[in-house]
């Protein structure tokens, strides 16, 4: 293989052809049109003097020179993204979290299992109600109410996230209500208005009126079901249900930080499953 001959470019897009096995989706995910990546292939394959892919109407399938070359490529790749973190960070790399106020606080009561045994990460949690933008990387890692429709995102689903009342034995029966843009604050508005005892801006405030004995708060039930004192004082709300997806960038997927993290982000958080 002539190295010098070789095109990073073209490297590139057999990347998305190796791992998405065709031209088509590869298409989608480079923003290049099927016709440029199967011509940049054939191109590829002359001047490095291999077949890479054998193919079918129903895609491209690699040869083994081309699963060797993905392994190769897949760790130069990561070597590239983390050509500006100094030698330290290199040993820990950072990786960009955002997640809502429940799932954040969820998170962080397990943050050793998610870091690993000795640490081999730095986590960066970014506690957002809104949708940060990860396609400019605002953040690595995503969670996210549904699953994502932009073609530059992966995402893997999670268990659903269920909405219940919870107080205190002793607590007045009136609502602790949230003021921020979140289904279950719209959700408080809509069916209490202002017939609250008190009014919050910050999500994690109203559990800790409701752990304090001062009125029902709106919880998600992997968060209300593990606090010691609080009950549920009423079925869950149906209309709050939802999926759950982790989102990252595809192309970020297959760096082995961020694989990692979202293999344990997954680990962790499935656990609520087994214990509501």
């Amino acid at each position: 293989m002539n190295e010098k001959n070789l095109d990073w470019s073209d490297l590139h897009l057999f990347l998305a052809v190796a791992r998405e096995g065709g031209l088509s989706p590869a298409a989608r995910t480079t923003g290049r049109s099927a016709a440029t990546i199967g011509r940049r292939m054939l191109a590829l394959e002359r001047s490095i003097g291999r077949e890479l892919f054998i193919r079918h109407d129903r895609g491209y399938e690699m040869t083994a020179d081309a699963r060797e070359l993905l392994n190769d490529l897949t760790e130069v790749e990561a070597r590239i993204n983390r050509l500006t973190i100094s030698r330290d960070q290199q040993e820990r790399p950072l990786v960009k979290v955002s997640a809502g106020t429940w799932t954040t606080l969820y998170l962080l009561e397990r943050i050793d299992d998610i870091m690993g045994t000795p640490a081999d990460i730095r986590l960066r949690f970014v506690s957002a109600e809104q949708v940060l933008d990860i396609p400019r990387r605002e953040v690595v890692i995503g969670f996210r109410n549904s699953r994502p429709t932009e073609d530059s995102l992966a995402g893997r689903k999670m268990s659903r996230v269920e909405f219940a009342p919870y107080t205190t034995v002793s607590a007045p029966e009136r609502w602790i209500k949230v003021v921020a843009d979140t289904p279950s604050a719209r959700w408080l508005d809509k069916m209490i208005g202002k017939d609250a005892i008190c009014e919050v801006n910050a999500p994690r405030n109203s559990l800790d009126l409701a752990l304090a004995g001062k009125g029902i708060a709106l919880l998600p039930t992997f968060i209300g079901d593990a606090q010691a004192g609080l009950h549920r004082s009423g079925v869950t709300i149906p209309e709050l249900a939802h999926d759950q997806w982790i989102v990252t960038h595809q192309d970020d997927r297959y760096l082995p930080e961020v694989r990692r993290t979202i293999d344990r982000l997954y680990r962790a958080l499935e656990r609520r499953s087994q214990k509501t």
